[in-house]
């Protein structure tokens, strides 16, 4: 057990610690009630969110609370506005190329099933659906359709101009018509579409958590989820994230170059 483990009080401490007990105060913490038939009894921590994904997550949420919060206020705080929708767009690029690079359980190719099994899924009863390591295959879809709503939002923002004081930096370069239409999708449809997708994204999550005790917010916290003996971990190593600074990186020079 590494450094991590013993931060979150997962390790055992002295040699009078009691294995038992221990696993006892883990269920509890990760999955306080078991779900069927699928408890296992041979569990460990496993690390299925690697830290660039778990800090994609953490940026995501400041950013999105910073663009509503100065669209409220405009005026001057417009200048931030932009910021933040820059800082949007750069987020979702890197999360992109992190789901093809990144740790197994961030990758998109694991989790992100067809529609027709994520409807399977969702027609099974729940104490018949077997444990998710890392995104089930409807939180998976609702994942990529966050990812895709805030992506046409932020888009719709560089082409949107308000007739008074704020322009996007591609509306000299998009005919009227369209500026138009991007500019209705911003400040209407797109922006109802982003609270509502992350409303039932939250929803969901409390609801696993107070109804079902399942707790999916601890593990995105720490990165580690109790899961049976065996399930394939996230590579979280020290060149994993200098490879996602690299990235992320990149890409923010890319949008400031291109956007600035």
């Amino acid at each position: 057990m590494g450094l991590e483990g013993h931060f979150f009080g997962y390790a055992p401490i002295g040699p009078q610690a009691n294995p038992p007990r221990l696993r006892a105060l883990l269920d509890r913490l990760h999955r306080p009630r078991p779900v069927g038939a699928h408890r296992e009894k041979n569990v460990n921590l496993v690390r299925i969110w690697d830290l660039p994904t778990r800090l994609f997550h953490a940026a995501l949420i400041l950013a999105f609370v910073g663009l509503i919060a100065t669209a409220q206020i405009g005026g001057s705080a417009m200048v931030w506005h932009f910021r933040c929708g820059y800082a949007v767009l750069a987020l979702l690029l890197f999360r992109v190329v992190w789901g093809w690079v990144g740790g197994y359980w961030s990758r998109f190719a694991p989790f992100v099933s067809s529609p027709a099994a994520a409807l399977a899924y969702a027609r099974t009863p729940f104490e018949q659906r077997p444990p998710s390591a890392g995104h089930n295959p409807m939180g998976a879809w609702s994942v990529l359709a966050i990812l895709l709503a805030m992506g046409l939002q932020v888009t719709a923002g560089l082409f949107s101009d308000d007739e008074i004081a704020t322009a996007g930096p591609l509306v000299p370069y998009a005919s009227g018509q369209w500026v138009s239409l991007a500019t209705r999708y911003h400040t209407s449809i797109g922006k109802l579409a982003v609270f509502a997708l992350l409303a039932l994204h939250v929803g969901t999550v409390l609801y696993y958590r107070n109804k079902r005790k399942i707790d999916l917010i601890t593990p995105m916290v720490s990165g580690d989820k109790l899961l049976p003996a065996g399930t394939r971990p996230s590579k979280d190593s020290a060149g994993t994230r200098v490879l996602a600074l690299v990235v992320l990186g990149l890409i923010a020079v890319g949008v400031g170059v291109l956007l600035g």
